[in-house]
């Protein structure tokens, strides 16, 4: 069992910057890969980025290629989402998911474990 718990969101004007953070319980964190979706109102849950178990590998939506950055810190169990270059567009609520296994899915079905979410909102 895995408990996720994300931090991090806010209100930031377009531009801006926002990092979120994503704590995991349990002694078997490696074991996960992690990733991000996020929410719009009205629209489905979309793949943001995703990390394997040891962080080596990572994958981007190609929305947020190059302004987005997901990483990792097994011995911290955290897994975080740096964002740069923030568009109104990115506005979501965005959620933490935990895959057992080492690599990671584009498909939320793929996830086992969920997170609450946090609110980010982009202001133009």
């Amino acid at each position: 069992q895995v408990q996720l718990v994300e931090s991090g969101g806010g209100l930031v004007q377009a531009g801006g910057s926002l990092r979120l953070s994503c704590a995991a319980s349990g002694r078997t964190f490696s074991m996960y890969a992690m990733a991000w979706f996020r929410q719009a109102p009205g629209k489905e849950r979309e793949f943001v980025a995703a990390i394997n178990w040891s962080g080596g590998s990572t994958y981007h939506a190609d929305s947020v290629k190059g302004r987005f950055t997901i990483s990792r810190d097994n011995a911290k169990n955290t897994v975080l989402l740096q964002m740069n270059s923030l568009k109104p567009e990115d506005t979501a609520v965005y959620y933490c998911a935990a895959r057992f296994g080492r690599t990671g899915s584009y498909y939320s079905d793929g996830y086992n474990y969920w997170g609450q979410g946090t609110q980010v909102t982009v202001s133009s």
